[in-house]
């Protein structure tokens, strides 16, 4: 008997739930509504959105990328811009004389980019604001030189103006500010995550573009950067532009520019890379 109550009472409330569903949310979806939510539950915030808001957008679906590993690079997400899968250069140029756009000169090979010392840097022909870059690089196995003289390159957001710095930074003391991840000339990264030289390392970047009202700064530019996994600086802001032995400032620019990989003279490599477009305004 008294198992005969429990279960009627267990059935009671499960209706009573049931018809609670009904007359908030889930009346929805007899109405019309394509997803399962709530149209009477409070606002958050902001306002714009109730709690459980059935009518809130649902996120994109993406396939995410596949690790790579030192035998053979991984595979973006689906929604990624490639820039470089193995192949060519053909998402690449290099700038000329009197603002000329000539053919990106480094060497292809095994899968990889070399930077050809004197060719000058390549840019993206995409060009990029608020967005998500993953580089893999490595730097010569025979080493020559010692500190910024050792594998020395750059990943530069927006045109070059914006850099995470590339070098050999394994067992080669170096400014802080100049060593592997640095935000050039600005921040040193926290910890020192640099593999031995011709193994191939990962660079994973968060970067908001910067904005301007005028000639005034709105917004400053930020990055987010991980080496080989680790967090170099969360959200961290730029001072201003690149600059060397000088503080950097900032100069008014467009809202999306060109990814730039930079020629210092070293014969560094590239692979795998490829930039997320980000919507960081909700």
């Amino acid at each position: 008997m008294k198992k005969a109550i429990l279960i009627s009472i267990v059935a009671v409330v499960a209706t009573v739930a049931f018809i609670q569903l009904e007359s908030t949310g889930f009346s929805a979806l007899s109405q019309g509504e394509a997803m399962p939510g709530f149209l009477d539950t409070p606002f958050l915030p902001d306002g714009r959105w109730r709690v459980h808001d059935a009518r809130r957008p649902r996120p994109e679906t993406v396939i995410p990328s596949a690790p790579s590993a030192q035998e053979r690079p991984g595979v973006p997400p689906s929604d990624a811009v490639v820039l470089f899968d193995g192949s060519d250069l053909s998402a690449w140029w290099t700038p000329g004389g009197n603002g000329e756009v000539r053919e990106a000169a480094w060497q292809v090979r095994d899968g990889f980019i070399e930077v050809v010392p004197g060719s000058g840097h390549i840019l993206s022909h995409e060009k990029f604001g608020d967005c998500q870059v993953h580089v893999e690089w490595a730097t010569p196995t025979v080493i020559e030189g010692e500190g910024q003289g050792r594998g020395n390159s750059g990943i530069m957001l927006m045109g070059g103006r914006y850099e995470i710095q590339v070098l050999d930074s394994y067992e080669n003391p170096t400014y802080a500010d100049g060593q592997a991840g640095a935000m050039y000339g600005q921040y040193p990264p926290l910890v020192n995550a640099s593999l031995p030289p011709g193994q191939w390392q990962t660079f994973d970047i968060i970067f908001e573009a910067p904005q301007f009202d005028g000639d005034r700064v709105v917004k400053p530019a930020y990055a987010t950067v991980f080496h080989n996994g680790l967090l170099l600086y969360h959200r961290k802001a730029f001072i201003g532009q690149v600059a060397h032995k000088e503080v950097g400032t900032y100069r008014p620019h467009e809202a999306e520019a060109p990814l730039l990989l930079q020629d210092h003279g070293d014969k560094v490599r590239f692979r795998n890379i490829w930039v997320r477009r980000l919507s960081l305004e909700e």
